[in-house]
């Protein structure tokens, strides 16, 4: 269920509505391709601060063996920052750019607590099928209320609002309220792994750094889990970068707002079917067939974007990153849950949302570059394939029985 929450800022706030709203009315008085690359380096900033924070924060929750209590935290401020985009007016999008890194710091950083909590609900024979369900949980709860917003975009009348600017300030105060209610399942519910105590801080920060260091020890030592980390950066580079840049690539190119929300909403739809689908196959074909299967997808993707066109073409884009999305992320997550030792998982999972993040940093970076320096950022989408190939041909040599053979590392 969390991730029916958390869903709703990734729909509408790093896919859909806010690149938009932030090309359109943020950064009005800009030329397009500028704001294009603002967005990008928004993001870079945001992953930046989470990737430099995330190893010490997932030693602090296995030391202290509260991770819900950190995940509570990083919640409340995603939504709290989210919810004050409402506030955001014509040409200000300094307060955009920094709200939104709030909101993403949120959103990040409960996410190294909340996948650090999949090696205790599920057995290891279990974890692709669980990781998938919440996957096609999340593609339902977000592609719902983006269905909504968007139907308050393009129908403001009917919900007694002035006009489709404000229905777009006003998705951002559900997104909060969807994130917030729907969190409450997995606080209330889900039992807090471990027992330890908060103790003294300084005791807490000296063990935590500690922690950190043997980890890297530790990542040394279980190759297959650290080769994958590798591949993982590298490909899901290329994922989050299509994720956060879509919607305001096409607004740069000349697609209607009504087309860009539409599609994304779409990939929801798409996705919750073969999200599920990928996590079946995982049993006959194998966790890392079924991964490098969406990387080749995902690579006529990119090859595609460039010469996309007309509403259709982004469209039939969408369709296509809905087919393999959620699928390609929720096998990445099981697969190396397998591979580390399950009582350091909130330390492990800190290091692989690390990876997750600095990959966040580059993707958007070079595409904000590309754009900028060519004057069209069609050159920036074609760029991401050295992604999905390099990622592709690591992740080729992981081994992941042996893996799955190393014995847990105290």
């Amino acid at each position: 269920m969390y991730d029916w929450a958390n869903s709703a800022f990734a729909t509408t706030m790093l896919a859909a509505v806010l690149p938009i709203f932030y090309s359109e009315i943020a950064a009005k008085g800009m030329s397009k391709t500028t704001a294009t690359s603002y967005w990008g380096y928004t993001n870079t900033l945001a992953m930046i601060i989470i990737a430099s924070s995330s190893p010490f924060l997932g030693s602090m929750g296995d030391y202290t063996s509260k991770r819900k209590r950190f995940l509570s935290f990083f919640i409340a401020i995603g939504i709290i920052a989210t919810g004050t985009m409402f506030l955001i007016k014509e040409g200000q999008w300094l307060l955009a750019s920094a709200l939104f890194i709030f909101g993403r710091i949120g959103f990040g950083g409960g996410n190294i607590f909340y996948d650090s909590l999949l090696p205790f609900v599920a057995h290891e024979e279990n974890m692709d099928q669980v990781s998938s369900m919440g996957y096609a949980l999340g593609y339902l709860g977000g592609g719902v209320l983006l269905a909504i917003n968007l139907l308050m975009i393009l129908k403001p009348k009917l919900f007694m609002i002035p006009g489709s600017i404000e229905a777009m300030r006003i998705s951002f105060i559900t997104v909060a309220l969807w994130w917030g209610i729907f969190s409450l399942p997995l606080l209330v519910n889900v039992p807090e792994p471990g027992d330890s105590e908060w103790g003294r801080p300084l005791t807490i920060l000296r063990q935590s750094l500690y922690r950190l260091k043997n980890t890297f020890h530790q990542l040394h030592d279980l190759k297959e889990a650290f080769k994958f980390l590798l591949a993982f950066w590298l490909y899901n580079d290329g994922i989050g970068t299509i994720i956060i840049m879509a919607a305001i690539f096409g607004s740069e190119i000349g697609i209607s707002r009504n087309h860009l929300i539409g599609s994304i909403l779409l990939v929801q739809f798409v996705g919750i079917p073969f999200t599920l689908l990928f996590g079946r196959l995982a049993r006959y074909l194998g966790t890392k067939t079924c991964i490098i299967i969406g990387l080749m997808v995902y690579t006529i993707v990119v090859i595609f974007g460039y010469f996309i066109q007309t509403p259709s073409d982004f469209l039939i884009l969408a369709i296509m990153v809905g087919l393999v999305q959620g699928g390609t992320q929720a096998l990445s997550r099981s697969f190396f849950a397998r591979m580390i030792p399950r009582e350091d998982s909130a330390k492990f999972f800190s290091f692989y949302d690390v990876t997750a993040k600095f990959s966040g940093i580059f993707g958007p970076t070079l595409f904000g570059l590309v754009g900028q320096t060519t004057g069209s950022s069609r050159y920036g989408i074609f760029a991401l394939i050295i992604f999905f190939l390099a990622g592709g041909a690591i992740l080729l040599t992981v081994n992941p029985e042996k893996g799955k053979r190393r014995e847990a590392i105290k």
